[in-house]
């Protein structure tokens, strides 16, 4: 169970034992879970990896050719544009990356990972978010 579901149900409990007019809602196991690595996508996997080794033709076969990336605003779209982004930003500046969580996203095909990055440009941790079609990534955004 993940600590935020342990939480919902320990607020919940106060609020049944205390006799609060209005308890919280118990959680929600599906809209709270945290997935492990071994739930991530092939397609998020081989953009892990493929940044890990150093592999763009790789990392940039992961995406759909009309695929949509932005990273803080800046747009770059298709695999032209991913590869251009991977040669400044990514495999470029030799990035690595670490997974330190995956949620599932807002549909079915869509997944928040945050990842820990270093290298020569960007360290830092943060979350990506990725929409996938036909099991590749049909669009990527860094916030």
């Amino acid at each position: 169970m993940s600590v935020v579901a342990l939480a919902g149900e320990m607020i919940y409990a106060q609020h049944q034992c205390h006799g609060a007019v209005r308890p919280a809602a118990p959680p929600d196991p599906a809209k709270d879970a945290i997935m492990t690595s071994s739930d991530l996508p092939a397609a998020i996997q081989t953009f892990v990896d493929a940044t890990n080794r150093a592999d763009s033709e790789a990392f940039v076969a992961a995406f759909t050719d009309d695929a949509y990336l932005n990273d803080w605003g800046r747009e770059f779209h298709g695999r032209d544009g991913v590869r251009s982004w991977d040669r400044t930003d990514n495999i470029g500046v030799q990035s690595h990356f670490e997974l330190v969580e995956v949620q599932p996203g807002t549909d079915a095909d869509s997944y928040i990972v945050t990842l820990k990055v270093s290298g020569n440009g960007f360290n830092g941790t943060g979350p990506m978010t990725f929409h996938l079609r036909d099991g590749l990534i049909a669009s990527l955004r860094i916030s």
